[in-house]
């Protein structure tokens, strides 16, 4: 009985470690078989023992690839580089100590990066991505998802991000106040009616060209080195809170364009009227940031909560 038990422990232990991991898209099996790092046994195949242990990165960009399979069993993997092929899905839920990932200049539909919570650097641009759910993604400093087709996208779970790129995509509103990290922004090729970077005084360089824009405050911007709002033809006031300084230092602006210490922008411009919110539900709490019950604040980040359930955050500027 113990010799019987002895063998099938040995053999269950062989298995397991001549296991060989299954890769599909033989370019990429290439470039796995032809990395001593990762192919420690110089053989044709990818042991799961070996792809388990290897923790470093994985470059594989404008290879031909149109399968990642097999990336799944590189669980301490770090680094991975799949950009410039042509990849339609990607599966990363088991790289949970994923730090970066360049998968950008694919044809991918969708992207769930939930159980990356390590990552710090997401750049997924000119795909064809409808969607993006970062929340879980709290560590992130830089994200690059514009040339997609995102018509929303929520960062104010990413309190660390310093770069911001979501050009070129669909959006119609976009809240950063909660990013006051940010150094670069770019915004460029939406649908946006206003924005509000107020609340990112380190911001360095704002690009928000050709959206259509009414209303836009900069205040506490002195610290960009680059702004250009240009091809916005309904945007003429831009709210600033050193309007001779703006004019000498900002000159990409539009020829109907000029800076104001008080735009008199309309109320609700950067929010919602409390009028349009309450049509159909009932505000019956206001909550600061901390979740501690407050009155209504102007100039301060607030949460709503309504009667049928639902919170909102608002952000109302008062000039």
């Amino acid at each position: 009985m113990k010799t019987t038990l002895l063998f099938l422990s040995v053999f269950l232990s062989v298995s397991l470690f001549g296991q060989n991991v299954i890769i599909p898209d033989a370019n990429f099996k290439a470039i796995l078989v032809g990395n001593s790092q990762i192919n420690t046994n110089g053989d044709t195949e990818i042991q799961v023992s070996e792809a388990s242990v290897y923790n470093f990165a994985i470059y594989c960009a404008n290879s031909s690839i149109s399968d990642l399979t097999g990336i799944e069993a590189f669980t301490a993997l770090s680094f991975l580089n799949c950009a410039s092929n042509q990849l339609t899905s990607l599966d990363i839920s088991q790289n949970t100590v994923l730090v970066e990932l360049g998968c950008f200049d694919n044809q991918l539909t969708s992207l769930d990066v939930s159980q990356n919570t390590a990552l710090t650097n997401l750049v997924c641009w000119q795909n064809q991505l409808t969607s993006l759910d970062i929340s879980q993604n709290t560590a992130l400093t830089n994200l690059g998802c514009d040339d997609n087709q995102l018509t929303s996208l929520d960062v104010s779970q990413n309190t660390a991000l310093t770069q911001l790129n979501c050009g070129n995509n669909q959006l119609t509103s976009l809240d950063v106040s909660q990013n006051t990290a940010l150094i670069s922004f770019g915004c460029y090729g939406n649908q946006l009616t206003s924005l509000d970077v107020s609340q990112n005084s380190a911001l360095t360089s704002l690009s928000c060209e050709a959206n259509q824009l009414t209303c836009i405050n900069v205040a506490n911007g002195n610290s960009m080195i680059f702004f250009s709002p240009l091809d916005n033809p309904n945007l003429t006031c831009i709210q600033v809170d050193a309007a001779a300084w703006s004019s000498t230092s900002w000159l990409d602006i539009d020829s109907q364009m000029y800076f104001s210490e008080n735009c008199n922008y309309p109320a609700g411009c950067f929010t919602a009227s409390l009028t349009e919110l309450t049509t159909s539900k009932n505000l019956i709490q206001i909550l600061d940031m901390m979740g501690r019950e407050t009155s209504f604040k102007p100039n301060t980040p607030l949460i709503y909560v309504y009667d049928d359930g639902s919170i909102e955050k608002v952000f109302s500027v008062d000039y």
